[in-house]
């Protein structure tokens, strides 16, 4: 099993003069430590006006500045948003971050969940998986040697040599953001990698395994020509302390991040307050002080504990033939100095004995994809809660404040 490290950039409020600055550079030593310390993946994802959940509107940047301080991690786009922005733009940054970190980009891409984000940019949401669609078939041809042009729908662009041009032949891994858990299917089926912005339990993700490879050694229709990335990572809420005691006292921030999804991600009609009306940290404040026992949930979760707690929670996914962990850490006011300390203890004491196995997982998916391992089907209908039975609970009313 491999690990990634995880950022939304979280601010929540008050805002200090320097704030911004201070979360920026904070992350950045946060990817070189992990760098270090031999972790696999920094993802980093492409949000527009979250006030306080995400303050990530440009992951070129961050993981291009990151690329300098960093040797060996990969740089991930999780995701780059191809909604909002031309193909040839997004074709164009996929391959400068390639160029500049020599070879070490992960293509994430996505659709973006609301219009809060949407609207600005004139997309209309019920055309934004079609949108989507259509990008991925825009973007490909570009990577490689000479002109392309495209006419379709969405985008249409004449004959153009797109420069400068990925080092990763015929380009960088791509993978798909599922936020809805039937997603998670449809990017085996597209022969994607599938990064699984949602928080299972051992059950869950291994039925979630099964749909994902049966999907793409079974029914798979990929939108154009393009090399297919089998991998299915899930993202789990992280802090690693000497004792669950400590870990759970210093991941505050966690609670905060599942109530600041809900507030943005739950609303039927995905209507968002106007800018500056909410205090979501304050919100939050209220809402532990009115649910004790359901704070401690959300803390009991995850990732969350002990090296040896973390390392009984993982054998189960390591079971289900998980490929990867994304680590969530940075989020509420976590601070910098426990995020690098969970970093390095689980590095040290967790880490190797799952890095030893990747040789073994690596022969069981190649005996899955050659079909010498046949997984069975599995209803995923029990296991579509995107958020976990642990996660925070909002009464309708806050969710659409």
């Amino acid at each position: 099993m491999k690990f990634g490290i995880f950022y939304e950039l979280q601010l929540p409020r008050p805002w200090e003069p320097g704030g911004e600055l201070r979360l920026y550079q904070n992350a950045l030593d946060q990817v070189e430590l992990a760098d270090r310390l031999g972790y696999d993946y920094a993802w980093e994802v492409e949000h527009h006006f979250l006030e306080e959940y995400s303050h990530s509107p440009a992951p070129e940047v961050f993981l291009g500045a990151a690329s300098q301080r960093t040797k060996r991690i990969r740089l991930c786009h999780g995701i780059m948003q191809l909604t909002t922005t031309h193909p040839a733009r997004c074709a164009e940054r996929i391959a400068a971050l390639d160029l500049v970190s020599n070879g070490r980009v992960e293509f994430g891409t996505g659709e973006s969940a609301s219009i809060t984000e949407l609207e600005p940019f004139g997309v209309d949401f019920a055309e934004k998986r079609a949108i989507w669609e259509e990008a991925i078939r825009a973007i490909i041809p570009m990577f490689g040697d000479g002109g392309v042009e495209h006419h379709g729908k969405y985008f249409d662009m004449p004959l153009r040599n797109v420069v400068p041009k990925p080092i990763q032949k015929p380009h960088p891994p791509l993978w798909v953001a599922c936020s809805a858990l039937d997603t998670i299917e449809m990017a085996g089926r597209r022969g994607l990698g599938a990064l699984a912005f949602q928080f299972l339990s051992a059950d869950a993700a291994h039925a979630w395994v099964h749909a994902y490879y049966n999907a793409f050694t079974k029914r798979q229709e990929k939108l154009c020509d393009y090399v297919t990335n089998p991998n299915l990572a899930i993202t789990s809420y992280f802090m690693c302390a000497e004792t669950d005691e400590e870990a759970r006292r210093r991941a505050d921030g966690i609670p905060f991040f599942q109530f600041a999804l809900r507030f943005y991600g739950q609303n039927a009609n995905r209507e968002r307050p106007p800018p500056g009306t909410v205090n979501l940290w304050d919100e939050y404040e209220k809402w532990k002080l009115a649910n004790p026992d359901a704070l401690q949930r959300a803390l009991s979760g995850g990732l969350i504990g002990s090296p040896e707690t973390l390392r009984r929670k993982l054998r189960r996914f390591e079971t289900s033939h998980i490929d990867s962990v994304i680590l969530l850490n940075q989020a509420g006011k976590n601070t910098h100095e426990h995020i690098c300390e969970s970093l390095d203890l689980f590095a040290r004491e967790v880490m190797p004995e799952f890095h030893a196995h990747i040789p073994e997982q690596t022969e069981w998916k190649a005996k899955v994809l050659a079909g010498e391992i046949e997984l069975e089907e599995i209803d995923t209908q029990p296991f579509r809660d995107r958020y976990g039975p642990n996660s925070v609970q909002l009464r309708p009313a806050q969710a659409a404040e």
